[in-house]
């Protein structure tokens, strides 16, 4: 009996050793950053990956799903108890219930765990049981992001860079305004830093409404609970010989650092220095919407994002020594529904463009990088549609502002993104082959089938790339 007993004892911790072993090596986490920049969709991004994940009949691009060696998968407590969980549930019915509509865009940083249990693939495939994989995913704003390029910038060379680009927007003109009553040099008064604040923030709003996106300190535009804070209230201004002690620009400067030091950085330490795999989605058709501007700055801050992540291979002793850095990086043209497939090419040929600086960095410092053309919701039917003895290639949905169904031509893409890419870097204010229109649709009906999540397009390639490895 002793020694059963013993032989028990020793099975049990070997048992016990083991699958700590095994819940170290094989069932660690894959932190999932998702971002991207105002009207990108990342909320629906993140409710329809964790949906066909739970239910993978749409899933056929990805190979574990694909060949059925996907068992089960289910949502857990997210391991951050400070970090408030992604609202899945009630994003998921917002999108599927009877009345569809869009969800809340993301205002802050929130987590989410999926773990799915995985059979293995392979010659071993036999001789090992299921492993668990747990899929931790991070939503945050894209303005955050962009903040992190503050960090190599100080108080003058931001201001510098700020002031030059928008000189010549007609959003900036009451804030420039603002700018040229205040001397820099003089004594920093309260009532004055307040208003040059206010004058930059309505800017920023009004830029990003245009379709800008070098809209950077991105808490101006969520603030939260920073509202009106002396962190919050700073404004570029130039650079003057000297600017003494106690003057308004030395106020700005300590503001402006002291935003890099408290609100960056913990940042960029508590959430985006612990990412695995990266999405970066990308609303381009609203850039070229909007103009030639609109696509060079987009162009700009793609390069910014990039700049801002420590590209390369989590090695095994890598991972043990504490050094992190993101493996994949997905660039995704988002709302590719708005377009009849037979533009899709052009969408991802225009994406590669916009992002080519950006993943040559990341190629070169050893991560893998992929852009596609996606939407992570279809919305919309596709028609071809007479008009002066030719078809045109439509898309039909519901329009959001008036929930009338209707027949939508963009325009047609070029073959060649240079031929956007181009006028947008010379400094062109329009485009000299016509314009293209950007439509909102509303959420369509649905009717799911068991065992499917909601209709997309190319998310199982997305979900592939980001994770396909893992599983």
């Amino acid at each position: 009996m002793v020694i059963t007993s013993l032989a028990d004892g020793v099975m049990s911790g070997v048992e016990s050793v083991a699958s700590g072993l095994s819940t170290a090596l094989f069932d660690r986490p894959i932190r999932l950053g998702v971002t991207g920049l105002a009207r990108s969709g990342k909320t629906v991004f993140i409710t329809s990956l964790v949906a066909n994940l739970m239910d993978r009949g749409r899933m056929l691009q990805l190979s574990a799903a694909r060949e059925g060696r996907i068992e089960a998968a289910f949502l857990q407590p997210q391991p951050d108890d400070t970090v408030p969980r992604f609202d899945y549930e009630n994003h998921l019915a917002a999108l599927i219930g009877p009345s569809p509509h869009w969800p809340e865009s993301t205002r802050a940083v929130s987590e989410l765990r999926l773990s799915l249990k995985v059979r293995p693939s392979g010659l071993l495939a036999g001789l090992q049981g299921p492993r668990t994989l747990h899929l931790d995913i991070v939503d945050y704003p894209g303005e955050w992001l962009l903040d992190l390029a503050l960090l190599d910038k100080s108080y003058a060379e931001w201001s510098a860079d700020v002031l030059s680009r928008i000189a010549g927007r007609p959003q900036a003109q009451e804030f420039l305004t603002e700018k040229s009553k205040a001397a820099s040099a003089g004594s920093h008064d309260e009532p004055q830093a307040q208003a040059l604040a206010a004058a930059f923030t309505g800017y920023l709003s009004a830029a990003r409404a245009a379709g800008f996106y070098d809209c950077t300190p991105g808490r101006f535009l969520l603030p939260g609970d920073l509202q009106g804070s002396p962190v919050l209230t700073f404004a570029p201004l130039p650079l003057e010989a000297s600017p003494p002690r106690g003057s308004l620009w030395r106020e700005m400067e300590r503001r402006y650092e002291a935003y890099k030091s408290k609100v960056v950085k913990p940042f960029f330490r508590d959430h985006f220095a612990r990412i695995d795999r990266q999405v970066v989605l990308v609303d381009a058709l609203s850039a070229i919407h909007s103009g030639p501007q609109a696509v060079e700055d987009l162009r700009h801050a793609m390069t910014d994002i990039l700049s801002a992540f420590k590209p390369g291979r989590n090695h095994f002793l890598t991972r043990l020594l504490g050094g992190k850095r993101v493996e994949k990086i997905l660039f995704a043209a988002t709302k590719a529904d708005h377009l009849h497939h037979a533009q899709h090419p052009q969408m991802t040929a225009i994406i590669e463009a916009l992002t080519r600086e950006a993943q040559d960095r990341a190629r070169f410092a050893g991560a893998d990088t992929a852009a596609l053309a996606m939407a992570s919701l279809r919305t919309t039917t596709e028609e071809m549609r007479p008009h002066n003895g030719s078809e045109l290639p439509c898309v039909r949905g519901t329009l959001l502002e008036t929930g009338k169904q209707a027949a939508f031509y963009p325009g047609a893409l070029p073959q060649d993104p240079a031929q956007l890419l181009t006028p947008a870097r010379q400094g062109a204010e329009r485009w000299l082959e016509g314009d293209y229109q950007a439509m909102a649709f509303a959420p369509a009906p649905l009717t799911l089938k068991h065992g499917s999540g909601p209709p997309h397009i190319r998310l199982d390639r997305a979900a592939e790339f980001l994770i396909g490895d893992a599983l």
